[in-house]
């Protein structure tokens, strides 16, 4: 079941454990993706130690099914900037979720006042219906039930942004340069929209990180007291891609202490250290060098920026760690840190960077099923593994049939 507040549930499906799975005899249950619960045997003798107060139920993400509680009501629709392509599929959209669904639609305030928009005597009835907000004004994460996307990858990672708690469910329409997060075409908006609205829509949870940024007051004109340094939060935040530890504009190497769980790992020297979620490596990470992983699997990704050091490869730790980024006292300057590519800032001497999974999710709405959709957006966007296909031999009988 989601965590947090919002109308929207995810419904458990009961076929999803093997032991309460009805199914007719000659058909296949489906793969679990997580793979087969484990085995607490080991040989005649061995076992795993019982723990009552650790029982964990994981469920099949491959049943993970979109239901609502309550009709859905509330529409956020999050519009690419400074595109006038969009215009259209924009007003269309809005005039769609307005007049035929009788919904309220939320937009932002600088896209409802756009040039273009006001100056439209057609579009003048509809926009005086749209409800708008200001970023770091105003807070919509309380009424939101749905929200869509116009545009590519940056505006779902923009719309993350807007929510630091829980997140409704996010539909993404591709419309941007790139499309690896948004996997519906907006020709056929009318029947996907009505498909979601009537429920059992397959979803993703694409986990965040979530980062906290330590300041040491010793270190910015705080106060020590009795001998004791005072930290302070300077910045948390949740981030759907990944985090970017770099040297900035500094000519020197970056180095910084990597902690895992409060032990030291490794140091980190070149151009910096890449943080990421399943849904990050296929951004910054991938391009430096790192695995690309399925959303559906629970990992956090570190990446090296161009290591002095020829051994250092991307490693795969469990979403459960916590992961602490200092600088290190060898370090001759500062680091610069920046989420999801945004909100970028220092880090000096003494400060932390403290990142682990978030218990927020962002639930991406399947165009078809997450495994699909994945891999469609490998082939379409990346190009995965596309290469011209090597010809088969032709043998001495083949060719003489040629010739002939």
């Amino acid at each position: 079941q989601r965590r947090g507040r919002g109308p929207a549930t995810w419904r458990r499906d009961v076929t999803a454990h093997p032991r309460l799975s009805c199914r007719k005899p000659g058909v296949r249950r489906p793969h679990f993706l997580h793979g087969p619960y484990p085995a607490t045997h080991f040989g005649p003798k061995a076992r795993i130690l019982p723990n009552p107060t650790s029982v964990m139920h994981i469920q099949d993400p491959a049943s993970q099914r979109l239901t609502w509680n309550k009709p859905p009501l509330n529409v956020l629709v999050i519009k690419k900037i400074r595109d006038e392509s969009l215009l259209e599929p924009f007003k269309e959209l809005c005039r769609f979720l307005l007049e035929e669904k009788k919904l309220v639609v939320f937009v932002e305030k600088k896209v409802a006042d756009d040039a273009t928009l006001t100056s439209d005597e057609a579009f003048s009835a509809v926009r005086t219906k749209l409800c708008t907000f200001r970023e770091g004004y105003d807070d919509i994460s309380d009424c939101i039930d749905l929200i869509i996307c116009l545009g590519g990858d940056g505006t779902l990672l923009y719309a993350s942004s807007l929510f630091q708690g829980s997140v409704p469910p996010v539909m993404a329409f591709h419309l941007g340069s790139l499309g690896f997060l948004t996997p519906f075409k907006f020709q056929s908006y009318k029947t996907e929209v009505a498909k979601v609205f009537e429920g059992n829509a397959a979803i993703v949870l694409r986990s965040r990180l979530k980062v906290k940024v330590v300041k040491e007051l010793a270190q910015h004109g705080g106060e020590q007291e009795n001998g004791a340094v005072w930290d302070i939060v300077a910045w948390l935040s949740q981030v759907l891609n990944e985090v970017v530890v770099d040297r900035g504009p500094s000519s020197y190497l970056s180095n910084v202490d990597l902690y895992l769980n409060g032990r030291l790992i490794t140091s980190v020297q070149g151009d910096g250290v890449i943080v990421s979620t399943p849904t990050g490596s296929t951004a910054y990470a991938a391009a430096a060098g790192a695995s690309m992983i399925h959303p559906n699997v629970p990992a956090i990704m570190v990446t090296p920026i161009c290591p002095h050091s020829l051994s250092f490869r991307p490693i795969v730790v469990p979403a459960g760690v916590e992961l602490m980024i200092t600088l290190s006292p060898e370090a001759r300057n500062t680091a610069w840190v920046s989420f999801d590519g945004r909100k970028r800032q220092e880090i000096q001497h003494g400060d932390s960077i403290r990142i682990t999974t978030s218990c927020y999710p962002v639930p991406s709405i399947c165009c078809h099923d997450l495994v699909y959709d994945w891999f469609e957006s490998l082939a379409q966007c990346l190009h995965w593994n596309v290469r011209k296909k090597q010809a088969r031999l032709i043998d001495s009988t083949d060719s003489s049939d040629t010739e002939n």
